[in-house]
This record gives C-alpha cells, structure tokens and sequence, in this order.
C-alpha cells in the first residue's frame, strides 16, 4: 500500500517540473502536488552553470526559477536530494529514494540528462571536469583559483561559453574539437566562423578538426590534453563539453516506450506510452506538429515551454506542443546569439544585415521554405522566422536578405 496519494507528481527537480506546477496553480489548479528532485537546490536555471555563475556574477539564489518561498505560498510540496528510484506505470505509484511510496492521479516525468562522458587515458586526472549542475561550476571555480591554462573539449553551446567565461576571468583558454569550426554542426560554416572569429578576437584558441587521444599529468594532476594528430595542449584545468544522454532509465524500466533518439516517446501532447503519464525538458521525444517529424531537443527555453504544455494537459486540456523551439546563449559580453528551428537540415543560406558588423540573422533554408534562423542583434527578425517555420510557406530568398524590406 503507498504511504501517501498525491494528485500529481513531478519527478524531476528541473525547469521543466517548475514550469509545470506554476502553471498548473496559475491557472486555478487545486489539486496536490509533489516535485520530486535529486538535487540538493530548489529547480534553477541551468544558463548560468556555464556564464554568470561561473563568472561569479551570479548566486545560487539568482539562479532559482522560483524563490524556494513560491513553493510554499503556492502549496507545492518540493521534496530536495531525493530520487524516484521505481515507477508502477499501471498502478500509478512510486518508489522514492526515502523508502516512502507515493500514489498518484498524473505524472510528469523530466529527469533531464547526464553528461556524456569520454573514457579516454587520463580521464580520471585531477583537474577534468564535466559541467552541468552548480556543484560542477562550483568546483571548476575553485580549480581556476589555481589554474591558468583551461584546455574545453568540444565547441557547441557548453564548449564556447565555457572558453568565453574562462577569459573574462583573466584565464587562458583553448577549444579542441573535431568539427572544423565552433558551432558548425548547428549553425553551418558561415555563421560558425563569426563565432569563432568573436572567440579568437579574445585571445580563446580554437583547434579544429582534432579528436581527442589522452589526457597526460604529473603525479595526479592534469598537465596536457593530446589529440589524435599529436598536437599537444598543455593545461592546467579540462573542461568536456561534448553533450548530454537523456536519462531515461527510470521510464524504461517502468516499460514506457523510448525512441530512437534515446528520449521518451511522446504524442504532441507530450503523453508517453502509458496513461496519465508525460514526459518534458531532454528526455522528451515528442511528435512535433510544427516540425512534422519527431523531434527531442536538449535545451532549457524547450524545457519551460514542455513543462507547460504539459500542465495544460495535465489539467485536462487537449493542448498540442506547439511552440517553435527557442535557443539562446552568449559568449561573456563579447556577442550574443539567439536561435529559433532546430534544422536538421537545410539547402540554403541567407544572411539579413552584416555578418562583419555583428549585427545580423541568419536563415535556414530547405525547399525553399524557412526551417530555421539565428539572430544576432537582430531579435525582432525572429517573430517573423518563427511565424514562417510554423507555416511552411515558401520565401523569396531576396526578400529575406534585403534588410530594407519588410520580412513575410
């Protein structure tokens, strides 16, 4: 017999969970509710992991989605360093770390993700860090108290931001990738080489085009990152930005069904396989009537928006996930971008405003229809890009890259 019996239970102390509880009580929802996280922190932003908390800028504080009082004013029952640890899809119960078994009426899974780790000799050298959580920041900043040379391995979101942070705390600091530009996987060439050019401007070294073979160190501290080719990058600290797995362990050993992208399947309601139960944030893997294919999206503006789509649902609507994926990050307050799509693919290319000026957006183009754009400087092209995305209309690529003229 469950010890307790909740109306709704949110598994996973992120920004999804808390998007889902303050809608859910915004829009009259009176029923209990229980936010079940593992951390030892109410839900945070996770942006500032890598940028202002690292920086020193910001506070733990600062970084909460709610302040930890919101929780109890609006009768939310937040549970810290705590894990659902099984899940009776059938019989709606779980298993918490505690010992205590709950009952509920609906579900809400968002577990989030887990580093994806390289097992490369050396890895177990002091000084090799992993960024996720404030307590990973939190011992990065520490290191860089000592620390002079900072080698990142990876150049996405994580990789740059990490390599702009470092140098505005007077640290220097070199990219090892195997993409030959920063954000060219993402983003493409043209858009990537402004980046990096931003990055290199401020004295970040960027080496491309290299796997990573071994770390090297002197008794058991990280010295020096080599790479396939032999180069060799000496360092006093590493940080791995190469990625994230969804965890999904907890929703497949309850049988819930898991894609093909490693996510949790989910209809455009972002319900998953078994009833009264919906997945949001990066172990989302949901059907996406914007994009008309299934789409699982690691970022934290498409945890938020999941979160509440979710409790929209979870109050008994019938509301499809509709809002176009939204991305954002800066490197230090050197340049900014922002980003709406994803594109998985695109055939053309068309910039608006000046790539050399900075200030600019940058469009995605497949069938001659928009899938994706990225702005810098240029936010309020992004309406437009969002409405076009949206309705698949065919764009006169001209009229895109005319700034004089009045976007579709």
């Amino acid at each position: 017999m469950a010890s307790r019996s909740v109306d709704v239970l949110l598994v996973g102390g992120g920004l999804a969970s808390a998007s889902c509880a303050a809608l859910l009580r915004r829009e009259g929802f009176e029923g209990s509710i229980l936010l079940v996280g593992r951390e030892p922190h109410p839900p945070y932003n996770r942006p500032p992991v890598s940028k202002g908390y690292l920086q020193g800028k910001e506070s733990r504080d600062d970084a909460l989605v709610r302040p930890l009082a919101w929780y109890e004013e609006n009768d939310v029952e937040l549970l810290e360093r705590t894990s659902v640890t099984k899940l009776d899809a059938a019989a709606r119960t779980a298993l918490l770390s505690t010992k205590d078994e709950v009952s509920f009426g609906q579900a809400l899974l968002a577990t989030g993700a887990n580093v994806r780790r390289l097992p490369v000799d050396g890895s177990d050298l002091e000084g090799i860090h992993y960024l996720r959580a404030l307590g990973n920041a939190d011992a990065l900043r520490a290191d860089l108290e000592e620390a002079e040379r900072v080698a990142i391995v990876g150049g996405s979101y994580i990789g740059t931001e990490v390599a702009a942070s470092v140098t505005a705390l007077g640290k220097r600091a070199a990219i090892v990738m195997q993409e030959g530009i920063v954000h060219e996987r993402g983003f493409g060439a043209t858009a990537g080489r402004f980046f990096q050019g931003v990055l290199e401007q401020h004295g970040v070294e960027v080496h491309g085009g290299e796997g990573l073979a071994r770390f090297e160190g002197a008794g058991q501290r990280v010295q020096r990152l080599v790479c396939e080719s032999g180069r060799v990058v000496e360092c006093d600290a590493v940080v791995l930005g190469v990625g994230a797995v969804p965890e999904v362990s907890l929703a497949r050993a309850a049988g819930l069904e898991i894609g093909e992208r490693g996510g949790v399947v989910c209809d455009s309601r972002l319900r998953t396989s078994a009833d009264g139960i919906f997945a949001a944030g990066d172990i989302c893997e949901y059907d996406s009537v914007v994009h008309g294919r299934r789409l699982r999206i690691e970022h934290w503006d498409v945890a938020r928006e999941q979160g509440r789509t979710a409790a929209r649902n979870i109050a008994g609507g019938d509301a499809p996930h509709e809002a176009v994926p939204y991305f954002f990050s800066d490197l230090a307050d050197w340049t900014s971008l922002e980003y709406v799509g994803p594109a998985s693919s695109w055939d053309a290319e068309v910039t608006r405003g000046s790539i050399d000026d900075g200030e600019f957006s940058h469009w995605y183009l497949e069938d001659g229809r928009v899938v994706a754009a990225l702005s810098v400087g240029r936010s309020e092209d992004l309406d437009a890009a969002r409405r076009l995305i949206a309705s698949h209309e065919p764009v006169d690529p001209a009229r895109l890259a005319d700034a004089s003229a009045e976007l579709p």
